[in-house]
């Protein structure tokens, strides 16, 4: 493998040499992502499409856009990365995913699901427009092909006849397991051959009818949309994925290569629960065995939601649980097992997510729909359309609210507050411990319209369990910390979720008054209004971008009463912010303790220097 640093290394090798070379390439994300973790599983599943697909196309001249990115380790291997490896999700090191400024092989930048049909259809068409002769190949898993949007790539690449290539890498999973038609059809066809990787079905020869002739037209789907379709073959198999490849590199119009891959393939534990090692901590690369975990501490936020959900779900038969293809990163997996009627997968597919939650919502039911804010996002016209507008009682489990760390600027929860608070009839809520998290959940379940709970990546304070959570006053804050003494200038915090435990500890420091908030919207207005009277600097503090946040709906509180008091907003910086660990990341953006405390100081400086030059004046 040292002999591979780009495509063209790879060319230049004898045929015979690329399954050792497969062996050493797994073994090498085996040994590394056994020291630093990352995203395992998806990637030993694409060892060999990896290698085939820089052999026999002409890359990075030839566009390959990975959907997703979680199993892209290995083109980052092959064009020139192998050695930053170690960096990757680290602050300053290689992108978690693939991203068109850390290299050139990176055709697009990546991270959600669903995407790379659409872009790599894109790419096609800019080629016919310039008159260029180059292909573009999206290749997606059968998880991404549950969303929408692949289907409406699909679509559109079909009936303008691009000349494209798709490879659907069918591995039979997710995060979770797949769920669907598309899934089912799948599996169905794998069964039929007799096809269990890594003994899967030969490609045609010449003069030899399409394999899918002989087996009801596993194509069928594909050709309804205009794409002529060759397979399923191994994946594992570089003689059958070259072979492919090399006949479809240059054929005309939509092509589609179905290819059948095992998650996790080649580690013996990560093939029997690709699900446990999707995403990985360190793990011992000989046994798979994880470190022993610590005593249990203080539960994550993810955790106190699955707990509270089943709970009232016990009580309250109506509650019903939705989740995009989250089962696990949700918390739902108690919830699915304890109630399977109530709950609904329902794939990589957020905007139909939102508005079957709306639907369940007019049936009486009590919909939760549990889902990433990051991915919201993908919803938000449902969530405008077909839930607010109707002002249906469907809460939002909103998770990874905020930095998330190391899977960077794509799956930040940067502009959930933003992009929430503009929606008319929507509640808003934003934790700052367990059990307020509890009691806001309990809140949006006894309101009659949609609301929102919004709650960070990782854990809670350890606090004792509330028996039974009550709901809260809507748009009420409250008073956390009181100044202590007399001393001037007067500074309130006005902290939103979770950095009301940061403003705590800055307020130690500058003997201030602190505000829990607990609502985005409805902002306490009372609440603002009298911490504006008796103070000189009213401070926000919330990790949402600032543009537009809960900082901006206490600005429009004191510009409507046209009051006079100086403010501070701190929140997220008006730009993408990469990957790192959350601690790393809020101190870059000046949200740990310290960088909220400087910037407080500075406010105070310019302050006192503003009122000397008014006296000598």
């Amino acid at each position: 493998m040292g002999g591979v640093n780009t495509p063209a290394d790879l060319r230049r090798l004898p045929a015979a040499e690329l399954p050792h070379l497969a062996v050493e390439l797994r073994r090498f994300l085996i040994e590394t992502l056994g020291r630093i973790g990352g995203h395992f599983a998806a990637n030993l599943g694409t060892v060999e499409l990896t290698l085939a697909l820089h052999r026999v196309l002409d890359t990075p001249h030839d566009r390959v856009v990975w959907d997703v990115g979680h199993q892209s380790y290995p083109h980052k291997i092959v064009t020139g990365r192998r050695a930053r490896l170690e960096t990757i999700r680290k602050l300053g090191g290689l992108a978690p995913f693939n991203h068109r400024a850390e290299s050139d092989y990176d055709a697009f930048g990546v991270g959600h699901s669903s995407t790379a049909i659409s872009a790599a259809a894109g790419m096609a068409a800019g080629a016919r427009v310039r008159g260029e002769k180059r292909r573009a190949v999206a290749v997606i898993g059968d998880g991404g092909m549950t969303g929408g949007m692949a289907f409406e790539a699909l679509n559109h690449a079909g009936h303008a006849g691009l000349d494209m290539l798709v490879i659907y890498n069918d591995n039979d999973m997710s995060i979770s397991e797949n769920v669907g038609g598309l899934r089912d059809h799948s599996a169905r066809l794998v069964q039929k051959l007799g096809l269990v990787a890594p003994h899967l079905v030969r490609l045609p020869q010449d003069g030899e009818d399409r394999v899918e002739t002989h087996l009801d037209n596993p194509g069928a789907l594909f050709r309804t949309f205009g794409f002529h379709y060759t397979g399923p073959i191994d994946g594992h198999d570089l003689d059958a994925l070259t072979s492919a490849l090399e006949k479809l590199k240059d054929a005309r119009g939509p092509q589609l290569l179905h290819v059948i891959t095992v998650k996790g393939k080649g580690f013996t534990p990560a093939e029997a629960d690709p699900i446990k090692y999707h995403g990985v901590t360190q793990f011992d690369p000989v046994t798979g065995a994880f470190p022993a975990k610590k005593p249990a501490g203080a539960p994550s936020y993810t955790q106190v939601f699955g707990d509270w959900l089943c709970e009232t779900a016990a009580r309250d038969e109506r509650i019903v649980a939705i989740t995009p293809a989250m089962r696990e990163g949700s918390g739902l997996v108690d919830f699915a097992k304890r109630f399977p009627d109530r709950y609904f997968d329902v794939g990589i597919a957020e905007q139909h997510a939102v508005t079957f939650s709306a639907g369940l919502a007019c049936e009486g039911l009590k919909p939760v729909c549990a889902i990433y804010s990051t991915f919201l996002q993908r919803g938000y016209d449902q969530l405008v359309h077909d839930v607010a507008i109707q002002n249906l009682p469907v809460v939002f489990a909103i998770d990874r609210g905020g930095l998330v760390g190391a899977d960077g600027a794509t799956h930040h929860g940067a502009f959930d507050l933003s992009y929430l608070r503009c929606i008319p009839n929507l509640v808003i809520m934003a934790p700052s411990d367990e059990n307020e998290c509890r009691r806001m959940l309990a809140t949006g379940i006894a309101h009659t319209g949609p609301s929102a709970v919004r709650y960070p990546r990782g854990n809670g304070k350890g606090l004792p369990k509330e028996a039974e959570p009550k709901p809260l006053a809507i748009g009420k804050g409250c008073l956390v910390r009181e100044a202590k003494g007399r001393r001037l200038p007067r500074v309130a915090l006005l902290a939103f979720g979770c950095m009301v435990e940061n403003a705590l500890r800055v307020a130690d420091i500058l003997d201030a008054t602190v505000a829990d908030m607990r609502f985005v919207k409805p902002i306490d207005a009372e609440l603002v209004l009298e911490l504006a009277n008796e103070s000189d600097l009213l401070v926000t503090i919330e990790d949402n971008a600032r543009m537009g946040g809960a900082g901006s709906a206490v600005n429009e509180v004191l510009v409507a009463q046209h009051h006079k008091v100086q403010v501070l907003n701190l929140g997220l910086p008006d730009h993408f912010i990469e990957h790192g660990t959350r601690e790393e990341l809020l101190a870059q953006c000046g949200l740990d303790d310290a960088g909220i405390l400087r910037a407080i100081q500075k406010r105070l400086r310019a302050r006192d220097l503003d009122e000397s030059k008014v006296r000598q004046a």
